[in-house]
């Protein structure tokens, strides 16, 4: 089984940080891209941030300058460092993961269970 579990969300003011960490487990050969998502109350979900296991990245337009991905291999970990948080970043992150569990395994998706994310004004 693999388990994808994020930390590191909370309340902060407005042009605040927080760094949010994602940390995959289980029978886990590989992980190909690592993706955060995030959902507002009475929003659709929302992509965020892309990493793949090269770490090329790609970023939402309107988080670009402010939201940084990066991924530790080893570790088996994905992060996103929030910077000059806005009111409208509230939302639950939520973090998700395509995992190989063996060389010839095409790999599947796997998401957790996310950790809320409040900015104050």
């Amino acid at each position: 089984q693999v388990q994808l579990v994020e930390s590191g969300g909370g309340l902060v003011q407005a042009g605040g940080s927080l760094r949010l960490s994602c940390a995959a487990s289980g029978s886990i050969f590989s992980i190909n891209v690592m993706t955060w998502y995030r959902q507002a109350p009475g929003k659709q979900r929302q992509y965020v941030a892309g990493i793949t296991r090269d770490s090329n990245t790609a970023y939402a337009d309107s988080v670009k300058g402010r939201f940084t991905i990066s991924r530790d291999n080893a570790r088996k970990m994905v992060y996103l460092q929030m910077n000059n948080l806005k009111p409208e970043d509230t939302a639950v992150y939520t973090c998700n993961a395509n995992v190989v569990k063996h060389p010839s395994d095409p790999g599947s998706m796997y998401w957790g269970q996310g950790t809320q994310v409040t900015v104050s004004s």
